[in-house]
């Protein structure tokens, strides 16, 4: 009988650097099966099981390890090598990554990703290689291959409403542009629409459909991240950051922050902490 794992992290990778791999959790009725190169992102799931071998024989359990001691001896032609991950970022990039990706995203290397591959190579060179610098190599790697399964899944899936596709969407990105330079900015739809060289109408309507929320909707969200990041990284006064974002008051901005976050801006900065 396999084992169910419990798998505590939100984010969660499955790299197979070499065999075959059948990934099931919970919440997905049919497994995954990976092969070499293939990456899984695991999207607040409570549970994992991995099997690994080829061919119609029996299939090993793999269990998951909290180390990579054992990767020293392993050998790619033959053996199912698999590293787990656990993605770590902070709070608001992690809530835009959970609400853009499914249960479980499967990149597949066989569909062209020559840039996951590589990161992914090396990633097991360093984990198995044991050297000097190794950690701080691991974690750069690590880094790398995220953005790398981020990118191949952009480009591989057919991605739901968000903003993980509104910024694939050519368009809107002079729009989106605009925005994110200059959050603080009373932006008007006509403005946007302008940039984008589209009718009000039109680019509401395409925003709505790639984003998910309208523009104004979404300039708000981004806003908030962006205080978000300046609370938890530094000591900017409350007022200051409101005039920066484009609050006509430190009042005006607290409503907003405690609407989009569920808490005021001191009780977030004193809750979260620093990096």
């Amino acid at each position: 009988m396999v084992r169910a794992f419990p798998a505590p992290d939100p984010l969660k990778l499955i790299a197979l650097v070499s065999g075959r791999l059948r990934l099931t959790v919970d919440g997905v009725a049919d497994p995954v099966e990976l092969e070499a190169g293939d990456v899984a992102i695991l999207n607040d799931r409570s549970w994992l099981s991995l099997e690994g071998g080829a061919g119609g024989g029996i299939r090993r359990e793999i269990v998951p390890e909290e180390s990579f001691d054992h990767l020293a001896g392993a050998d790619r032609s033959h053996d199912d090598v698999v590293i787990g991950a656990a993605v770590d970022v902070n709070p608001a990039a992690a809530s835009l990554l959970r609400q853009a990706l499914p249960p479980v995203g499967h990149v597949r290397a066989s569909a062209g990703a020559t840039g996951l591959r590589h990161t992914l190579d090396r990633l097991f060179e360093e984990a198995a290689g044991n050297r000097a610098g190794s950690a701080f190599a691991i974690r750069q790697h690590g880094q790398l291959l995220l953005l790398d399964v981020l990118r191949a899944y952009v480009d591989q899936a057919e991605l739901p409403p968000g903003w993980l596709r509104a910024l694939t969407d050519e368009r809107l990105l002079p729009a989106l542009g605009l925005m994110h330079a200059e959050p603080g900015k009373p932006w008007r739809l006509e403005e946007l629409a302008r940039a984008a060289a589209m009718s009000r109408t039109s680019f509401a309507e395409r925003f709505r459909t790639v984003a998910g929320v309208p523009p104004l909707a979404y300039l708000n969200r981004w806003r908030m991240l962006l205080a978000q990041r300046a609370l938890r990284d530094g000591d900017t006064r409350i007022g200051a950051l409101a005039a920066e974002l484009g609050y006509g008051s430190e009042s005006a901005f607290s409503t907003a922050f405690k609407r989009e976050v569920g808490e005021s801006p001191l009780r977030y900065r004193s809750r979260v902490p620093k990096p």
